[in-house]
């Protein structure tokens, strides 16, 4: 970073004001970024909603095309915001608007997980909370015109992913669900909740759960009977969403067929590295053995979030003191057990002025006590350091060189999520995993990874199968899952769920992973002899998020 603030160019200033209108038209991600001004209120999800962002999505874009860059940092924000605007706006045109639902990643669980992230400390941030809870009934008969919309179109999401959702919706709205217990919690660092605050949030909690079975008899009603039986969305559906999260453009034929190949390199890797553990074994053996041992399990989740905390704070430490320029203001990660049972292990950033700390989330499914600190040791370095809250992090606090939207909101998962694949594989290299169990969890990771590669393109581009019976399917992506991860079979088949209706994204992690060690070995050739391994990854994460095109044309010569 400079040591003295950049002057705002006129691109700066477009991009600063993008990230102020994204805020107040998407209020969600306003909190995600900590804009507290947002928190009261949701976005319109209605299609009203959607065509307004896409009418300043176009004004935005304009506006770009009229400016010159004015220096190199200017060149990346004119090129990857154009590039990312336009692509919501091919979207938009492709009405991937009215079919957005999901199991993980769209408005019904937008709007439940915004309150993850708001202040709770004192009663008006609770005074805050309850009129945001107020505002959830709008927000989903927005999103649910939205959908009916779809339905009127012809454009729908597959079955499977209605029935799952309104699953998901049972359990936001139980008497023990997330917002009964939500409100139930509340307590103010400053002391009691005075009674008609309680009160009002009871009301409003109510309204939200009412709401929301709402929406799901929607579902379980309209959209499910409309619904299309198959989940692949198609290639030129696909080829949009892959764009989306990668930044990048790739040929997804050339890509499946790489996938196989890594796949199969994982699958012998893990088998050299069981034979270590257990001398003879197969891999499957080799986890029973680590399975069986009770020095290597947690029971609970306090014991997990213990655990994660200890884990995060010492890379840390060590790795600030080595490897890495670590700033003090990033040095403070949590970890958190999140306040659902979807599955799934994520990071969310810190606030702007770092008043809310990065944090990693481990959403943790019904029934699952145990953990296994072989298979996670990898994890928590792929969200924490030197993975995202590194690569996240280091962009926020980057505020010297980069403008509010490449610290806050740009980049793609493809960047984010390949740069901590490419992060454990380091931590690897740097000697942090040498004990054969740790290095075992992380290939079961990366072979998850690759195998996520061949489902997620199998299935929606409709390959042939590999066993050559037929295309690919949800039944046959779980049974081929089944087969390459070592977890619980109810994370198994949230995951698949997840790759039947978010296209594209699964996938972005490791060839993300694959296009970062491509640019790394292009860096080290362009400077030979005076490659330095440190200042290529200082120089990579002080851009910040941007699509992997972007980063590639950013850092290497020709």
């Amino acid at each position: 970073m400079t040591s003295s603030p950049r002057t705002p160019s006129a691109i700066d200033k477009v991009a600063d004001e993008w990230v102020d209108t994204i805020a107040v038209l998407a209020p969600t991600l306003g909190t995600y970024i900590g804009r507290d001004d947002v928190n009261d209120r949701f976005g319109d999800l209605s299609p009203a909603g959607h065509d307004e962002i896409a009418a300043a999505t176009r004004t935005t874009l304009a506006q770009l095309a009229a400016l010159e860059p004015v220096d190199a940092i200017d060149a990346v924000t004119k090129a990857d915001l154009s590039a990312e605007l336009s692509l919501d706006l091919e979207l938009h045109d492709a009405d991937w608007h009215l079919r957005d639902l999901n199991v993980i990643a769209s408005a019904a669980q937008d709007v439940r997980s915004a309150f993850d992230l708001m202040p709770t400390a004192t009663a008006d941030d609770w005074t805050v909370i309850a009129t945001r809870l107020a505002a959830v009934p709008d927000a989903l008969r927005g999103y649910t015109e939205t959908l009916r919309a779809g339905i009127a179109a012809g454009v729908t999401p597959a079955r499977r992913q209605v029935v799952e959702v309104a699953t998901q919706i049972d359990r936001y709205t139980a008497d023990d669900g997330f917002f009964a217990a939500f409100v139930a919690d509340a307590a103010p660092q400053e002391g009691n909740l005075p009674a008609s605050l309680a009160r009002l949030l009871a009301d409003n909690s109510a309204a939200a759960r009412v709401a929301y079975d709402e929406l799901r008899s929607f579902l379980a009603e309209e959209l499910a009977p409309a619904a299309g039986e198959v989940d692949a969305v198609g290639r030129e559906l696909y080829a949009l969403n892959s764009r989306r999260f990668l930044g990048a453009t790739i040929d997804l034929d050339e890509t499946y067929e790489w996938g196989r190949e890594e796949l199969a390199r994982m699958v012998e890797e893990q088998t050299a590295i069981a034979h270590e553990i257990l001398p003879g074994a197969s891999v499957e053996e080799a986890v029973a053995h680590l399975e069986a041992d009770p020095a290597r399990k947690l029971v609970g989740t306090d014991a997990l979030q213990r655990w994660m905390q200890e884990t995060s704070d010492r890379a840390v430490a060590e790795l600030g003191a080595t490897h890495f320029d670590i700033p003090e203001a990033i040095r403070t990660l949590e970890c958190m057990i999140a306040p659902t049972q979807e599955g799934g292990i994520y990071y969310t950033g810190p606030t702007d002025d770092f008043s809310r700390p990065g944090r990693m989330w481990w959403s943790v499914p019904e029934g699952v006590t145990e953990f296994d600190t072989w298979r996670e040791l990898t994890t928590v370095y792929h969200e924490g350091v030197p993975g995202h809250h590194l690569q996240i992090a280091q962009a926020v606090y980057n505020r010297t060189e980069l403008n509010s939207w490449r610290r806050l909101l740009a980049g793609t998962s493809g960047h984010a999520e390949g740069w901590a694949l490419y992060a454990e594989r380091l931590m690897q290299q740097l000697g942090y995993l040498d004990d054969p169990a740790d290095r075992l969890g992380m290939l079961d990771g990366q072979r998850m990874r690759a195998a996520r590669v061949v489902l997620d393109i199998g299935v929606h581009l409709g390959k042939p199968r590999l066993d050559g019976t037929g295309t690919w399917d949800a039944d046959y992506a779980l049974d081929f899952m089944r087969k390459n991860v070592n977890m619980s079979d109810q994370f198994v088949q949230f995951e698949v769920n997840r790759y039947l209706g978010w296209p594209g994204q699964a996938p972005s992690y490791k060839v993300g992973q694959r296009i970062w060690e491509q640019v790394r070995d292009a860096y080290q050739a362009e400077r030979g002899s005076d490659f330095d391994v440190k200042e290529f990854h200082k120089r990579a994460l002080d851009m910040g998020g941007v699509g992997l095109d972007t980063l590639r044309t950013a850092l290497l010569a020709g």
